[in-house]
């Protein structure tokens, strides 16, 4: 059943329509969800600066959504059992792109700066909308156009330190693109009945592309004890939860107004870097924080179509 009639809101004996309340509550707890998606994916960088310069960072991304895999199959493999075999096809779909996508940015992190690879990864909000258009045909009004360049400018505000464009940018951008078009594809083809089921057959998908992209150099696993409850907490929480719950929230949110919500990654990540990392709050951290938040604002706050209108789920 496509949102379109899901979110159909029901008239009054005045003739007048309802304010779509089913509608508005399951979409200000995806806002809500996403978030806490973006505060954890945020939380992990400082762990992952540092347990990367003992576990090859392909072998690291193998091992994360390995676990997460197993599992995720283990305790929820009944809503699998239960997805159409189009769901199923489609899972897959949107894992390899997501799989991908990681290979591809982790790869472009070894040929230039974290600073810049964050910055180009976040173009993602700019692709999304734009992909959105292209392949969903959704009109994409000024207001989200005002909440993307603010979100694009607090990105490069919080990351740029200058900007050379090359092998690295190149690999590093065609990663934001997969990102963009798993965003929309997230949002095109998940229903709240499937989204769990979903979320599965992606992460044993991406566990798949990255265990082959590791096992050409031989797998190294950690060797201490507070590495691997990092590797549990970036597998489980920031993994199979943060995925889990994005799947979900996109069953609620247009694509573009989840790719703005989502560039409060970087925001967070600054955040936990003051708090735990030992940086010091700059003024670039609260300019280019308050700008993306002012995007989501903008986003959250914009005159937009009937909600019902606003996520086109395509029919499952």
């Amino acid at each position: 059943m496509s949102a379109g009639q899901a979110g159909q809101p029901r008239s009054t004996q005045s003739g007048s329509p309802e304010p779509p309340a089913t509608v508005r509550g399951p979409a200000l707890m995806a806002v809500f969800g996403l978030l806490a998606v973006t505060a954890v994916w945020g939380s992990t960088f400082f762990l992952i600066k540092d347990l990367v310069t003992r576990v090859p960072v392909l072998d690291f991304l193998a091992l994360r959504f390995a676990v997460a895999a197993v599992v995720l199959l283990v305790f929820a493999f009944p809503s699998v059992r239960r997805l159409s075999p189009t769901a199923r096809r489609r899972g897959i779909a949107l894992g390899l792109v997501y799989g991908l996508a990681q290979i591809l940015q982790t790869e472009g992190l070894a040929h230039t700066s974290a600073s810049v690879s964050g910055f180009v990864t976040g173009m993602y909000v700019v692709l999304t909308p734009v992909l959105a258009g292209l392949l969903l045909r959704q009109r994409i009004g000024r207001f989200t156009w005002l909440a993307v360049a603010l979100a694009t400018a607090g990105l490069a505000v919080l990351a740029l330190r200058g900007l050379s464009f090359g092998f690295g940018e190149t690999l590093t951008l065609l990663s934001a693109a997969l990102y963009a078009l798993h965003i929309v594809g997230v949002g095109a083809w998940t229903n709240h009945r499937d989204a769990f089921g979903l979320s599965v057959v992606q992460i044993a998908v991406i566990a798949c592309v990255c265990v082959l992209a590791a096992l050409p150099g031989g797998m190294t696993v950690p060797h201490r004890a507070g590495d691997w409850v990092a590797v549990l907490y970036m597998a489980l929480v920031a993994g199979a939860f943060a995925l889990v719950m994005q799947t979900w929230a996109q069953a609620h949110l247009p694509p573009t107004r989840a790719a703005v919500i989502m560039c409060m990654e970087p925001v967070w990540a600054s955040f936990f870097a003051v708090l735990f990392g030992g940086e010091l709050l700059t003024f670039r951290m609260v300019a280019g924080g308050g700008l993306i938040l002012a995007a989501m604002y903008t986003a959250e706050l914009a005159p937009r179509r009937r909600l019902e209108d606003e996520t086109p789920h395509l029919p499952v």
